[in-house]
């Protein structure tokens, strides 16, 4: 039963969302027309009043982050994807392949005790063999036992299938073996055919973007999911994503996080299309609080969205704000003016500022403790 209290405390002058309100405070599921109206709504306070009465009855009062850094073995790729400023051809100017030395020296650069992830993507190398991914695995793994591997999209992953002439799961199986510990949440962008024929029509499409997940899920790796949305999709396109997402998680209950990720056009050959702003930023990540009701966790990435306006999302439904990063290339490299990285203390400061309490977490969201001379995953 809907408290009275809560009920009345909620004002909207938009008829179409009043009915939403009640389905939201009662738990019941929206429907994919609930999901278009929320869209549609201007009115942005009210959908995000709702996105949070969702994030606090999951999470209180708690947000999340965690120390990791970013590893980019190579941005030479085969695609030409018309929203990537990232990408290069082989032998342009700019492009760079490590070598896999090269890759473990990146990472212990930027390693300390207080890493718990590395996040590694990068492009679709034309000539690079499924062994250097392995291997770069490996090596890792061996040198940062305790470092949790968040490595390779489902669109990698698929490209290497495809090199390796391997099915899907043996190439994530061979990852697994090698020491991926899951699999980040990049690559879906929009889902719809009609759309990534613009934006991205070398990569997989939606269907097996989808299919590629439900394979990680299925074998024991958990991912993210994402959502490109600012480029040329419209909302029934956002929201047929949004509905893809939740029954393929129906399924399999792999999914960990829904990341909204703002386009960034700069330096892009979409370059001509208009930036998202702060209001329609928040909003996404309302909406995908409310219509994904089975993710437990939806994250405001700091930066893509700056930190600014993340800390705002606290209040709309995200109950993530990522984590440390250090130098991130790909969305820097579209025209990103956040900075590359973030101190623990920064990030920890941030959360509080926006009247929320900050938990340092693992990538699986198991909460890390810390002494001056410890790190504890508590388990």
């Amino acid at each position: 039963m809907i408290s009275n209290k809560v009920s009345h405390a909620f004002q909207t002058d938009d008829a179409r969302l009043k009915p939403i309100a009640e389905k939201v405070l009662a738990r019941e599921r929206l429907t994919p027309e609930d999901a278009l109206a929320l869209y549609r709504s201007p009115d942005v306070l009210a959908v995000g009043w709702l996105a949070n009465q969702a994030r606090e009855r999951i999470h209180g009062n708690i947000t999340y982050f965690n120390v990791n850094r970013h590893i980019n073995p190579t941005n030479v790729c085969v695609a030409a994807c018309r929203l990537c400023a990232f990408g290069r051809k082989q032998g342009v100017e700019g492009s760079y392949t490590m070598a896999l030395d090269e890759a473990w020296e990146t990472a212990a650069s930027g390693y300390s005790e207080a890493v718990t992830e590395f996040h590694v993507v990068g492009g679709l190398h034309p000539d690079l063999p499924f062994e250097y991914f392995l291997d770069l695995i490996r090596g890792l793994k061996e040198r940062f036992p305790q470092v949790h591997l968040k490595a390779f999209t489902m669109v990698e992953v698929a490209y290497l299938a495809k090199r390796a002439k391997l099915s899907i799961r043996d190439t994530l199986l061979q990852l697994k073996q090698a020491g991926v510990d899951s699999l980040p949440g990049g690559g879906a962008e929009i889902f719809i055919d009609r759309v990534r024929r613009v934006i991205c029509d070398h990569k997989i499409d939606g269907d097996e973007w989808l299919s590629t997940a439900r394979t990680a899920h299925q074998i024991g790796l958990k991912s993210n999911a994402t959502m490109l949305y600012g480029h040329v999709e419209n909302e029934e396109d956002r929201v047929d994503h949004l509905i893809k997402l939740r029954a393929l998680q129906d399924e399999t209950g792999g999914f960990q996080t829904f990341i909204p990720l703002a386009f960034h056009p700069d330096n892009t050959p979409l370059q001509h299309l208009w930036k998202t702003t702060g209001m329609s930023d928040i909003k996404q990540i309302a909406i995908g609080r409310l219509v994904l009701d089975n993710f437990p966790h939806v994250k405001a990435y700091w930066q893509m969205l700056t930190p600014k306006i993340a800390q705002i999302a606290l209040r709309f439904g995200a109950d993530d704000i990522d984590g440390t990063v250090i130098e991130e290339k790909i969305y820097h490299d579209a025209g990103a003016t956040t900075p590359q990285g973030m101190t623990r203390q920064e990030l920890t400061r941030l959360i509080r500022e926006a009247g929320r309490e900050p938990l340092e977490r693992d990538t699986l969201y198991r909460p890390v403790t810390r002494s001056e001379t410890t790190l504890t995953v508590n388990v």
